[in-house]
C-alpha cells in the first residue's frame, strides 16, 4: 500500500479517494501517437476535403524548349506544388492533349486528379481532349473522364508554323 498512508481515510474533509481512471482508447481508425496520420475512412475523408478546399490551380506556360504551346497546370497546397498536369491546347484545331499527370502520393485517391481535369475542361471550353498517357495509374481516370488515349501526340500545324 505504498502511498496510501498520506491519504485521508475519512470523508469529513472531502470526498473519498477514488482510483485513477485509465485514459480513453484512441478513436477508431487512429493508431499510434496523437498526431499520427489517420487511416481508414476518417483519414480518406479528411484528405478529400483538403483536396477540394485548400488546393489552388495555377496555369503556367512552359518555355519553348519543351515544345510550342506546352502548358502546365500546377496544383498548389500552402505554397507547395502537390500535382502537375502538362498539356497542349490549340484553339484553332479545337484539340487538347494531356501529356503528363503527376499527383503527390498523399493526394491520390482523393479526387484531385478528377478535379484538375475538370478544371482544364472548364478553362478551355470547346476543346476535345485526348491523352498520350498509358500508365496503369491514369488509365481508369481517363476512362472515367471520357478522354481517349492516343499512341502519340497528334501533329498540329498551328503549333509548328512553317519555317520561312
Amino acid at each position: 500500500m505504498h502511498g496510501q498512508h498520506a491519504r485521508p481515510t475519512s470523508t469529513v474533509f472531502g470526498p473519498a479517494p477514488t482510483a485513477p481512471t485509465p485514459p480513453p482508447p484512441p478513436p477508431r481508425g487512429q493508431v499510434g501517437a496523437k498526431h499520427s496520420r489517420r487511416v481508414g475512412f476518417a483519414g480518406r475523408l479528411r484528405r478529400r476535403l483538403l483536396a477540394y478546399r485548400a488546393i489552388d490551380f495555377l496555369s503556367t506556360h512552359i518555355p519553348e524548349h519543351s515544345g510550342p504551346g506546352e502548358e502546365c497546370l500546377l496544383l498548389v497546397h500552402v505554397r507547395q506544388v502537390v500535382g502537375q498536369v502538362h498539356y497542349r491546347a490549340c484553339s484553332d484545331c479545337a484539340r487538347g492533349v494531356i501529356t503528363a499527370l503527376v499527383i503527390d502520393e498523399r493526394f491520390r485517391s482523393t479526387g484531385l486528379a478528377n478535379r484538375a481535369l475538370s478544371h482544364l475542361r472548364s478553362r478551355h471550353p470547346g476543346l476535345s481532349w485526348c491523352s498520350t498517357l498509358d500508365l496503369r495509374t491514369t488509365r481508369d481516370l481517363l476512362r472515367r473522364m471520357s478522354i481517349p488515349t492516343v499512341p502519340a501526340a497528334p501533329h498540329c500545324s498551328h503549333a509548328f508554323p512553317a519555317a520561312a
